[in-house]
């Protein structure tokens, strides 16, 4: 499939104004396929990013777009810029086996990934700033009336129909493990009921800020892959950020240099940060449903075995957190 859909790809390049001759090859298959489009004749790289079907409409994605080139134009955040097409709109439609696929185009941003080391730190420090600075943006920022995005709530992150799936689908999910991470879903329940009830909490974020989707490069750091991007609680930004890490003892350390680079922006009160253990345990819970429906992916099967087990371990330790501070 993906090499076929590869063929239309590359048959679909003219809508980018990039020649036929214009070598791809895939980067990377999450949610969607990206690959690296070179020109030989101008030597100048471009991302074209090939959507899984049925998990965002094409109006979700130029809403996805919209967000991003308006950043590009207010702000100095590193953040790609959409691809103009031939057409009216950034979005390209390829029809394969009576299934459509959207593909969309970015221009390309050097640097790699973090590492899950003492370096990152820093790293934290600064993404606390740049976070803040989106949501900032966010916040200021008067959408176009046809913006639509995913609005992230308990239902849809973690919920038994929630848009990664159900978690209690995990494999190796025992029923001591399911015990438990039920009763820190109650209490994660009963915590965001009083967290909503202060103002300015929620509104658009990035979502999944995790490090595969951050790029370094000297002392720059630059942020890729809005797909998920939609309406949520911007605390929620930094639980994104240390996803599938985090039961690591460099997390405190982290948190600690995100809300100091966050507070170097905008505020981040005592509330934001008591919230911030909720949220995480959200974020694993979610994490834990999307393995148990992308089995096949690379993550999946670097990740899947044992990572329930660690899920059931957050939540245990998020529920004594929670009987220690009464």
């Amino acid at each position: 499939m993906l090499a076929r859909l590869e063929q239309h790809l590359t048959a679909a390049l003219p809508n980018w104004q990039l020649p036929f001759d214009t070598r791809i090859e895939l980067l990377t298959t999450s949610e969607n396929a990206t690959f690296l489009a070179h020109c030989p004749q101008t030597g100048r790289r471009r991302v074209l990013r090939l959507h899984r079907p049925d998990y965002h409409t094409r109006a979700e994605i130029e809403s996805e777009l919209a967000w991003l080139a308006t950043l590009r134009a207010d702000t100095r955040l590193q953040v790609p810029l959409p691809l103009a097409t031939t057409g009216p709109s950034p979005v390209v439609e390829l029809a394969l086996d009576d299934r459509r696929f959207y593909a969309v185009g970015f221009d390309f941003i050097e640097g790699q990934a973090p590492q899950a080391d003492d370096t990152l730190v820093a790293w934290f420090e600064k993404l606390g700033a740049l976070t803040a600075t989106l949501h900032e943006h966010s916040r200021r920022w008067t959408p176009p009336g046809n913006f639509v995005r995913t609005r992230w709530h308990l239902d849809s992150m973690i919920g038994p129909h929630g848009l990664w799936g159900d978690w209690r689908r995990a494999h190796g999910l025992t029923a001591a493990d399911e015990r438990v991470i039920a009763r820190a879903i109650e209490r994660i329940h009963r915590v965001i009921g009083v967290y909503d009830r202060l103002p300015g909490r929620y509104g658009l974020v990035h979502a999944d800020l995790r490090l595969a989707n951050l790029l370094v490069e000297n002392d720059q750091l630059a942020v890729i892959d809005f797909d998920d991007c939609g309406f949520c609680w911007y605390a929620f930004d930094f639980a994104a950020a240390i996803s599938f890490f985090e039961l690591d003892p460099l997390i405190p350390r982290l948190r600690q240099a995100w809300i100091r680079g966050y507070r170097a922006v905008a505020a981040f009160d005592a509330d934001d940060v008591a919230m911030l253990d909720t949220f995480i345990m959200i974020r694993r819970i979610m994490l834990s449903a999307w393995l148990a429906t992308h089995a096949e992916s690379h993550t999946a099967r670097s990740l899947g075995e044992g990572f329930i087990e660690g899920t059931a371990t957050l939540a245990r330790g998020y529920l004594n957190l929670a009987h220690t501070s009464k």
